[in-house]
């Protein structure tokens, strides 16, 4: 039997965690190179080595990746369910959920500091958003005909909104966390579709 090995974080990934960490804690102007230095005990010029553009290029390389994943995410999930909306509602409440909990510093930023970026990543964002969004919208009017678009828009963006108050909540146990998981689910679910039977969901 054998067993894979984790991949190995570069040094560049684990100094923007850091930096993702210190802007939720402390918000964007709060924080400086110097003090992401400090946390991640790299000087100064090493620290501009990886990251020529300061603290702006730092907040793009973490908000502009998850935005793409999250598309990326959204329009797997949706693709995969695309005769039974129902269950291509339910798979991307799990997969957001599981975004949410698991990336509580990173939503922060998003949440409080996004309009700290130029303009040119910050439509990058935008777009990736909106794509993102209306997947969702694509398979609540499926689900939902009598829905326009403009009110499956605003059930999204409601139940993103939901799902990601996770960044408001402690550091839960891992027991704990299971249990969030199926409540923030279900609350989404119940929002999102009337006709949602408790027993239909399966978050893991």
């Amino acid at each position: 039997m054998t067993t894979s090995n984790p991949v190995r974080r570069s040094r560049r990934e684990e100094i923007l965690d850091l930096a993702v960490e210190l802007f939720a804690a402390r918000g964007y102007h709060g924080v400086s190179m110097d003090d992401i230095g400090a946390r991640a005990h790299i000087t100064g010029p090493a620290l501009y080595h990886h990251f020529k553009g300061g603290k702006e290029a730092m907040l793009a390389e973490a908000l502009i990746p998850v935005s793409e994943r999250l598309r990326e995410g959204g329009r797997e999930h949706a693709s995969q369910h695309r005769d039974d909306p129902r269950a291509a509602l339910r798979a991307l409440v799990a997969f957001h959920v599981e975004f949410a909990l698991s990336s509580p510093a990173v939503i922060a930023v998003h949440l409080h500091e996004l309009d700290r970026l130029p303009e040119e990543p910050r439509r990058t964002i935008r777009r990736l958003q909106r794509a993102y969004v209306e997947e969702w919208v694509e398979v609540l009017r499926q689900l939902r005909p009598e829905l326009s678009v403009d009110n499956a828009r605003v059930l999204a963006h409601a139940a993103f909104g939901l799902m990601n108050s996770t960044p408001f909540l402690g550091r839960e146990t891992l027991a704990e966390r299971a249990e969030i998981t199926q409540l923030l689910g279900e609350a989404a679910l119940s929002a999102l579709d009337p006709q949602h039977r408790k027993q239909d969901l399966t978050i893991v």
